[in-house]
């Protein structure tokens, strides 16, 4: 007879708790092979598909497009044969599961134990409701369509014990936080699902309901937490609130810590950039791989932070030391199909210009189409802004929480400039350094920038720390 395997949510590395669904890539009752992907899921770092280590008949799907899900809940369950369609040891029954440890997938990490998940029974079992049905055989799929919300159908049961005990029927923790958050008393929501479940939607017009009796709000746009499911309601002309998800919501979060925590300070200087140009299309009239602007600076950085190695190095968690980093681990910024991204360039100080200016170029494909791996976009300890192709100048920008320093470039521009004592079109650019001022005073990164300055009005300059 077939066993019902039940496959969770893999730790995806670099300490993510959680993923949004953002599509299934099988139905109830598709017949799918081992380590064949089944969902597609936003981290706060790339979105990625996620392969199951199961063969067999999916039985079940948890979640629905656009909610968040926490690592070790229950993705979907999958009717597989004993002995077959399963990689060894990758997983146990669901009625084991409490007392194993599944294996990782490849490339992932290794999912706390203690972890909760997603949803639960009301009232006991710890075990989750999937859609009820019959393991079919592997042979052959279901012909049974999947359920329009896709997720798990809560037992009418435990419904009507919870609501018969005086307690709020609340089954999913997203509603929960979602009342919490806009200060909604569970007890006074009138529950539309079934049974007297409360859905996200009651908790919606709760919320609507607060904000029309509040004569403080009611001329301004009600406001949505950044991990709430979904848009709060807003007055009838105020526009719309679109949540903060994803990528988005750990840029706000990161940018937002670093803003409140770091005392940043910004130095800037115009350079000529004459002669680094005239260099990049001498090194490009030769064969071999094309030299860019940015692999050019990313190497005049790496020779910089080992001049001023304080610059390479963040302010401890509690605030108390420096850390100084040994290696240069170089973050860019690059703009990816979902929005600006940093990758970074490990040990970027061991790599030549060529180097550089080829893992620049595997980095910046990857993350345009999206295929940019989790890890890949964390550990830098300082970060390149070529914020030039923009078309801009200048800028002050917020630091990359806990580096301690940011180097800016503008566009590259021809501008009258004095040379050799006369007047001459040279190509100028603005350098713009932003430092954390806890790891460094004035005279280090001004020292820093003057550096780099140099180097690109003067490349040979770099010959001597070659």
């Amino acid at each position: 007879m077939p066993v019902v395997r039940e496959f969770t949510l893999p730790d995806l590395g670099e300490g993510l708790t959680e993923a949004e669904v953002v599509r299934w890539l099988v139905e109830v009752g598709e017949v799918i092979a081992i380590d064949q992907p089944v969902v597609e899921v936003e981290t706060a770092k790339a979105v990625v598909e996620v392969p199951c280590p199961y063969g067999g008949v999916v039985t079940a799907l948890f979640g629905v497009v656009g909610e968040e899900v926490l690592v070790g809940a229950p993705l979907v369950t999958v009717a597989v044969s004993p002995g077959e369609g399963e990689r060894p040891l990758a997983a146990v029954p669901v009625v084991e599961r409490a007392a194993a440890v599944e294996r990782p997938l490849v490339g992932y990490g290794v999912a706390e134990p203690d972890r909760g998940g997603r949803r639960r029974r009301v009232g006991g079992g710890g075990a989750p409701a999937p859609v009820t049905r019959a393991p079919a055989p592997v042979a052959a799929p279901v012909p049974v369509a999947p359920a329009a919300a896709v997720a798990a159908p809560v037992p009418v049961a435990a419904v009507a014990s919870v609501v018969a005990g005086g307690v709020p029927a609340v089954i999913s923790p997203l509603v929960r936080r979602l009342a919490r958050e806009q200060g909604v008393e569970l007890a006074a929501v009138a529950g539309s699902g079934p049974d007297g479940l409360i859905m996200r939607a009651d908790v919606e017009r709760a919320v609507a309901a607060k904000v029309a009796a509040s004569p403080a709000t009611a001329a301004a746009p009600a406001t949505v937490s950044a991990g709430s499911a979904g848009p709060a309601a807003v007055p009838s002309g105020a526009g719309t609130v679109v949540p903060l998800r994803g990528l988005r919501k750990a840029v706000a979060e990161k940018l937002g810590r670093s803003h409140r925590e770091i005392p940043a300070a910004t130095c800037w200087v115009d350079a000529d950039a004459t002669e680094l140009m005239a260099l990049r299309r001498q090194l490009n009239a030769v064969p071999g791989p094309k030299v860019s602007v940015l692999a050019l600076l990313a190497r005049i950085c790496a020779v910089g932070l080992e001049r001023f190695p304080d610059l390479n190095s963040s302010v401890t968690e509690d605030g108390s030391g420096i850390l100084r980093h040994s290696a240069v681990h170089l973050g860019f910024a690059a703009q990816g199909e979902r929005g600006l991204v940093v990758p970074v360039v490990r040990d970027a100080q061991r790599l030549t210009t060529e180097q550089l200016g080829e893992e620049l170029g595997r980095l910046t494909e990857a993350a345009r189409t999206g295929a940019i791996a989790p890890a890949e976009l964390t550990g830098g300890t300082f970060t390149l802004n070529n914020y030039g192709v923009f078309g801009v100048d200048g800028s002050t920008p917020i630091l990359n929480h806990p580096e301690a320093a940011m180097l800016g470039v503008g566009r590259i521009t021809a501008k009258p400039w004095v040379h050799q004592g006369e007047l001459a079109v040279r190509e100028v650019t603005q350098l713009s350094f932003t430092f954390d001022h806890r790891v460094c005073d004035g005279g280090t990164a001004g020292g820093f920038l003057r550096f780099v300055a140099d180097c690109v009005e003067q490349p040979g300059v770099l010959l001597r720390r070659l």
